[in-house]
């Protein structure tokens, strides 16, 4: 039956003992068991963005220009914090949102209407050229937007094939987009090469580095291998970044940065069309929390450059933990080389999606790809823990697929 709206209202202290009845059944992400989506660094930062969080609770992000002017300050420092980390030129500009896709879905809007502009030709569809490995939320800004995508087979070392691409490019491309680390492998795309290709074809590259944003600089601080994908970059026109996935700051929180103010103008929305006058935002979405402005705000300054590379140290350290049981248990690998926290793990012997099932089975929550076949895991500082318990049960469930898909073969092969 349809759940009716309530006739009388019920005891503050009934209504969260539902909340957290009803919570005692979902995936125990606390205990690592989640491969995605929760983003912790230690309880210190989990507190402070928790309260700034709190602290503007009820202020509202849409107001920031004229009734919250501390929240427009804050989150114009939070902007030229980010600036100054993706190294970019001066004169360039950035805008808070309230994730990655909605970061993409701007930069690709921002992309189409100076394309726009230049052509003159209103009416102009264009189309966007990235590897298949990019995130479905240009797909989706497509969508929106009637334009094409065209996407193109990542090389053999799952890095964007930058010759294909440049295949692709013909006189309606707007956008040409690399990852910084793609979502399916971790491993960030050659960055340099396309920019080079976007510069000699005068073409607008995209960075998505929603993922590595705020990691892979200080990963590269601890002396590891960490390929130039910022903004110093001269083809480089725009970067997506979000805070809440290894900023750890309280969701929904994201950035996308501009190349210049030429690049930035097309960014936001602005329309005097009704009775009350000009409407104009930098968001798709009007009313934003003030809480996710002064919790990025908080979380940034509490942790500082230092901070970040040590806490980019610790999760690295778990990371190489991974790999090292992944490369113990017979059968399975890592796929690729990844420069960051996503860890993908294929296999040549056994049917990984069975060994997820089994997984599965045992409470693990799977991600997955499915070309090729890999049990996917975003790696976080929750994962550290349950570390050596997940490899344990990984091992096991393998073993287990092994011996029903050799069982399986024989029976195939008596038929």
């Amino acid at each position: 039956m349809r759940k009716t709206f309530p006739k009388a209202g019920r005891s503050h202290p009934d209504v969260l003992a539902e909340i957290r009845a009803r919570k005692a059944g979902d995936a125990d992400w606390r205990g690592g068991r989640v491969p995605l989506f929760v983003f912790k660094a230690d309880d210190a930062v989990d507190e402070i963005g928790r309260a700034a969080f709190n602290e503007m609770f009820a202020e509202n992000a849409l107001g920031a220009k004229r009734a919250f002017l501390s929240l427009g300050q804050m989150e114009r420092e939070v902007v030229e914090m980010g600036l100054d980390l993706f190294r970019a030129p001066d004169g360039a500009q950035g805008f808070m949102t309230t994730g990655g896709t909605e970061s993409i879905i701007m930069a690709v809007q921002a992309a189409r209407n100076l394309a726009r502009a230049e052509r003159g030709n209103a009416g102009h569809r264009g189309n966007l050229v990235m590897p298949e490995t990019a995130h479905p939320a240009f797909d989706k800004a497509a969508r929106l937007m009637d334009l094409e995508v065209r996407r193109v087979p990542a090389g053999s070392d799952y890095r964007a094939d930058v010759a294909a691409l440049a295949r692709h490019v013909d006189g309606d491309t707007i956008m040409l987009v690399g990852s910084a680390p793609c979502f399916p492998f971790g491993i960030i795309d050659p960055i340099e090469a396309l920019s080079k290709l976007a510069v000699s074809k005068g073409l607008w590259l995209h960075v998505d580095a929603c993922v590595g944003g705020y990691l892979a600089p200080f990963v590269r601080d601890l002396g590891r291998n960490v390929p130039d994908f910022e903004m110093h970059l001269p083809g480089v026109m725009s970067l997506s970044a979000d805070l809440h996935k290894f900023g750890y700051t309280p969701k929904p929180a994201s950035t996308v940065f501009y190349r210049d103010a030429a690049h930035a103008l097309h960014h936001g929305f602005d329309a005097d069309v009704w009775p009350n006058g000009r409407f104009a935002t930098t968001t798709i979405v009007g009313t934003r929390p003030g809480g996710a402005v002064a919790g990025a705000w908080a979380v940034i300054n509490h942790l500082g450059r230092e901070g970040y590379r040590r806490l980019a140290g610790e999760l690295m350290a778990a990371i190489d933990r991974y790999r090292e049981g992944i490369g113990a248990i017979a059968g399975l690998h890592v796929i690729g080389d990844p420069h960051l926290s996503i860890v993908a793990v294929g296999s040549d012997e056994v049917d990984v999606f069975r060994v997820a099932e089994l997984m599965a089975a045992k409470g693990w929550v799977a991600g997955l790809t499915q070309r090729p076949k890999g049990l996917h895991r975003m790696m976080s500082l929750l994962h550290a823990p349950s570390m050596e318990q997940y490899l344990s049960d990984l091992a096991a469930c393998t073993a287990e697929a092994r011996t029903a898909s050799a069982g399986f073969a024989q029976i195939k092969a008596t038929y």
